[in-house]
């Protein structure tokens, strides 16, 4: 059963991606399409059996046993999107999306601002944190939040926002190109 296949995770997470909202009045809304989700997930798995898209939810699942992305990586099993066609290079760009998190998943990144990682949220007992500190949000399991990452490349700036709450505001320094997953 589906429960029994949770309590046998390392991860699972669900996410809605959208952008633009009161709270981050200014952005342009842009547009995505499953063209702009390019999936990783262990090397020698097919993607249904780690990824689904159903009702404009997003769902990832890895065990603590899977491969990693690539035969040849030494990084850690992975079930990631990483948004294409909007990477970029200079200016302010806003994350907006939903995630949800069943218990028991740990030490799992959500969300991650790439290029140098400017910032990483993830998931350790129950909270969310960026990096391992500090919490951001705490009791994150079995339910829906809404995350808003604002990166400014020229003030090397990243704020974030929960459920329309700012949580966070730190150096978003490091990298010349960046992109969400």
């Amino acid at each position: 059963s589906f429960e029994e296949l949770k309590t046998r995770l390392n991860f699972y997470l669900f996410i809605k991606f959208f952008v633009a909202n009161a709270k981050t009045s200014g952005f342009t809304a842009v547009s995505l399409s499953q063209s702009n989700f390019e999936l990783q997930k262990p090397y020698d798995k097919s993607p249904h059996e780690r990824y689904s898209f159903n009702n404009g939810i997003h769902t990832f699942w890895v065990f603590a046993n899977d491969e990693p992305h690539t035969i040849t990586s030494d990084t850690k099993p992975r079930s990631k999107i990483q948004i294409r066609g909007y990477d970029y290079s200079s200016g302010v760009w806003q994350f907006e999306g939903e995630a949800y998190i069943p218990s028991g998943t740990d030490a799992t990144s959500v969300m991650q601002v790439f290029g140098a990682t400017a910032i990483m949220l993830r998931v350790y007992s129950a909270k969310l944190t960026v990096y391992r500190s500090p919490t951001v949000l705490e009791n994150v399991y079995n339910r829906w939040f809404k995350v808003n990452v604002i990166h400014d490349m020229g003030a090397s700036n990243v704020k974030v926002y929960i459920d329309g709450v700012q949580r966070y505001e730190g150096s978003g320094a490091g990298g010349n190109n960046h992109y969400f997953c």
